[in-house]
């Protein structure tokens, strides 16, 4: 039988033109997985932001309660004054008026803290919003992209897959055998050029009888990494 050097090389390059596109097709999915993943995660930030600036505000709000009480509280107090019976209810009142006083004054500080703080977590939610939507539009952009990517790359695939049913049948019988088995081993590795009786597969140098078969067009495969060997071009 004889298999001529360009036929390899042709099931060669097609092999590998189709290894090469069905990652492409594998890649565009996982990419837009990867995506999707970066938009949940950003999602995520955003409603953090989001909670954080409404619990922010409802303990700043609490606070405004709270201070609002106790101002009523000192003011019922103050009142009380004129009516004190002695001295000693005078006097707890004052320390009452004066505690409820300065609780308020720190209150208040903890209040302008508050609204200091939700000023800035508003400010963190509208930069993660604003990356949200940014990176949904790419995302939708991207995804637009890749759907059209990839059915070019079938309609390639097809194409190429015809090419290699077509070029496979011109193969002698007696051949199909050991080239489908290496082909089902190893796939496009399963081939390999030679280039000065050297294989390109594995490095190992070719015997002059491999050689000298390969120059008659008889099928070779490389005793080391057991590829399909075929002659370069050049």
């Amino acid at each position: 039988m004889a298999i001529t050097a360009a036929a390899l090389r042709e099931l060669h390059r097609i092999h590998r033109q189709l290894v090469d596109l069905r990652e492409r097709l594998a890649r565009g999915p996982r990419q837009i997985k990867a995506r999707e993943a970066n938009l949940a995660k950003i999602a995520e930030q955003q409603t953090a932001a989001e909670e954080a600036v409404k619990q922010t505000r409802l303990a700043a709000d609490q606070k405004q309660l709270d201070l609002k009480s106790s101002e009523i509280k000192v003011a019922d107090w103050k009142r009380q004054l004129n009516s004190c019976s002695s001295n000693k209810e005078y006097q707890t009142f004052q320390e009452q008026i004066a505690a409820a006083e300065m609780a308020g004054s720190v209150l208040a500080d903890e209040i302008l803290e508050a609204l200091d703080k939700i000023d800035q977590l508003e400010l963190s939610t509208v930069d993660v919003t604003r990356l949200h939507e940014s990176a949904k539009s790419d995302l939708n952009t991207f995804r637009d992209s890749v759907t059209q990517e990839l059915e070019s790359i079938r309609v390639d695939i097809q194409r190429l897959e015809a090419e290699l049913t077509s070029a496979e049948t011109e193969l002698p019988a007696d051949f199909k055998t050991d080239y489908q088995r290496v082909i089902r081993n190893k796939g496009a590795e399963g081939m390999s050029e030679v280039e000065e009786q050297v294989c390109l597969g594995c490095g190992q140098q070719i015997t002059l009888n491999m050689q000298n078969d390969l120059l008659l067009s008889k099928p070779v495969f490389c005793t080391s990494c057991g590829c399909l060997l075929y002659i370069g071009e050049n």
